[in-house]
């Protein structure tokens, strides 16, 4: 997420507003701007699943405050109008957001500085993992070059595969326009959660709290489904529609909505969750769990001091 973030910050400096989209200033204030923006989304919403993790190693209760109150302001992003594409500068929710991805980095050096984040073993499913980040990474290559303000078309093989600079017609929007635009595109926001769904998932089984395992493994079920969603949502936007090959488009799902296609990503969470707790335990703590296990039993409290 770090170099995509000096990308997004060099680029918007460098390319004029006219190229970009949804953006209305231009200059270094306004790569800055973009930057935070990008910081605040989706960095925040992973930094929130990275707080619960660094909470749970340090088993401190000061530690698990500050994770707390980093998290809630990460997840500020989800404040109506955050995620609105027409107003892409840096909403102040996106700007809390970054707050908490600053505590989380804190937190998350102090943690490693007192006693490390964790076994790198293999753990079971990383070849699983591995398939889908590589598939993530193919599909995000034409945003990994937009938001360097370059574009794919006269690069061996990747030209043929991928449109990105040919000027092509969208239904719903008169004239013609670059198939891949330049700057930043949700697409990419939605690759980098699922990759770091899949990443720190690699983490769940080690948690020593039997509730925080549950309720952090439904969360990254639910980013990595949302990613991949709007990873796909762009991509056939781009590579399917702007060609000619098809004119139905899919739902626009950045935003949490009651549609149809919100339905289908409740459902699909769900259902990774359950593939989720049918994979071995990698450790004795690693007991299997269900997202029923993310809820408090009525009339009592829960024993974790996080």
């Amino acid at each position: 997420m770090l170099a995509v973030g000096v990308e997004v910050l060099v680029t918007y400096t460098r390319i004029p507003v006219r190229e970009l989209y949804h953006v209305r200033s231009g200059g270094i204030a306004a790569g800055a701007g973009r930057t935070l923006a990008f910081v605040g989304f989706p960095v925040g919403l992973a930094a929130a699943a990275i707080l619960a993790i660094v909470a749970d190693r340090a088993g401190r209760r000061a530690t698990a405050f500050a994770a707390a109150a980093g998290a809630a302001l990460a997840v500020a992003i989800v404040w109506p109008g955050a995620l609105d594409e027409s107003g892409l500068d840096t909403p102040p929710a996106r700007a809390l957001a970054a707050l908490g991805v600053a505590l989380t980095l804190g937190l998350t050096i102090v943690a490693a500085a007192r006693g490390g984040l964790g076994p790198l073993g293999r753990e079971p499913g990383d070849r699983v993992r591995l398939a889908g980040a590589a598939a993530l990474v193919v599909v995000a290559l034409p945003w990994l070059a937009a938001d360097l303000g370059l574009a794919l078309d006269r690069v061996p093989v990747l030209g043929w595969i991928f449109q990105t600079d040919v000027l092509a017609r969208q239904p719903g929007r008169p004239g013609l326009h670059p198939a891949v635009h330049d700057g930043h595109h949700h697409g990419m926001d939605g690759v980098l959660l699922a990759l770091s769904a899949l990443l720190l998932s690699r983490a769940v089984p080690h948690l020593r709290h039997r509730r925080l395992r549950a309720c952090l493994g439904v969360y990254l079920a639910f980013l990595l489904v949302y990613g991949t969603a709007n990873a796909v949502q762009d991509a056939w936007l781009e590579q399917v529609v702007k060609r000619g090959w098809s004119t139905t488009e899919l739902p626009m799902m950045l935003v949490p909505s009651a549609r149809p296609a919100w339905i289908v990503i409740v459902v699909l969470t769900s259902a990774v969750v359950a593939a989720g707790s049918r994979l071995p335990a990698s450790a004795p703590s690693a007991a299997r769990l269900s997202s029923a296990d993310c809820v408090p039993p009525r009339g009592r409290r829960s024993s974790s001091h996080l």
